[in-house]
């Protein structure tokens, strides 16, 4: 494991250094969290295609000690906001705030500026405070009294959420779902993941103090913007993009969803298969990097029939099953 205090080859911008300190994300947040590889790669993912993430699971599977862990690994600010029921727009973004010595207002900046925001149980609160970070998550800003406020770089949103079948939540509204370029499952840990994990409890595992855990930055905001400019760089192919395009229309028409991928969709399924090339080794995108990211690029951009949903049917198995038909191209 590279040592942030004696080997700086990883920050000079140079991609391929880049690359392995992104790597060595897996095995630095592996000492905190057990068994969450593919959302640790999807949070790598969103950081490199400069998008947002929406983690969702039952409560109690590490959806917060999974961001918490991968800031520290990261070097990177973080802020984490509870959602409540009563919880208004300005606690998430701020507000003016009157000084009485100077007789003027003031801006108290709110816990999105940061870094890395983990919204916490966005579900829990009413849509007009879910709606309070869509101007921060696509315009990476905020406007309090009509001035425009920019926000740090990198920044990333990530937003947990319970399944919506429980009680007390507000299902996300249809325009801030298509603000974030992924949504995560995180599962249930499998029975040996499990007992790890009480393990490292029983050994004194404390999941407040991760520099404890032994977690250390091994990657620095100058990786992630040497490694984006590669992601850039990364060539895709006119096939690719007719095949992105494919699978996207394929959605407007099944017979199952009332509504299918919107274009902007289909822009970030594009972004997100050449982050995943980069990342495995390639400069770029074959079909198999398309078919990777297409679960988590594409579940919470569609919407199913209430007859489909009845039968059982899921987001998941419209989209490989249109996967499986959609021409691969050669």
């Amino acid at each position: 494991m590279m040592d942030p205090t004696t080997d700086n080859a990883a920050h000079t911008g140079d991609p391929a250094a880049a690359r392995a300190s992104l790597e060595a994300l897996r095995a630095e947040i592996a000492k905190a969290v057990v068994g969450q590889d593919p959302a640790v790669t999807g949070l790598v993912v969103a950081l490199l295609c400069r998008g947002h993430v929406l983690l969702e699971g039952v409560p109690g599977v590490a959806k917060t000690l999974l961001v918490r862990a991968l800031a520290a690994a990261l070097e990177l600010d973080t802020k984490r906001v509870q959602f409540t029921p009563d919880l208004m727009p300005s606690d998430v973004t701020g507000s003016l705030v009157y000084d009485a010595r100077t007789a003027e207002f003031s801006f108290q900046p709110g816990p999105v500026f940061t870094n890395l925001l983990l919204a916490d149980e966005i579900n829990r609160t009413p849509p007009k405070t879910q709606s309070s970070l869509l101007e921060a998550m696509e315009e990476r800003q905020v406007t309090v009294d009509g001035t425009p406020r920019p926000l740090p770089d990198p920044f990333l949103v990530a937003a947990t959420q319970n399944p919506v079948e429980y009680e007390g939540t507000y299902p996300l509204p249809e325009a801030q779902l298509d603000r974030f370029l992924l949504k995560l499952t995180i599962p249930l840990p499998s029975r040996q993941d499990e007992i790890d994990v009480l393990t490292r409890h029983a050994d004194g595992f404390d999941p407040r103090d991760l520099r404890a855990a032994g977690v250390r930055p091994v990657a620095n905001a100058a990786d992630l913007e040497a490694a984006r400019r590669a992601v850039a760089a990364t060539t895709v192919s006119p096939e690719i993009t007719a095949y992105v395009v494919d699978i996207c229309r394929a959605t407007r028409e099944s017979p199952s969803l009332t509504l299918g991928v919107s274009p902007r969709g289909a822009t970030a399924l594009l972004a997100t298969a050449r982050a995943w090339a980069w990342l495995t080794g390639r400069d770029y995108v074959i079909p198999d990097d398309v078919k990777a990211l297409a679960l988590p690029t594409l579940r919470h951009r569609v919407q199913l029939r209430p007859e489909a949903e009845m039968e059982g049917v899921t987001a998941d198995s419209v989209i490989n099953a249109i996967l499986a038909h959609v021409p691969v191209p050669r």
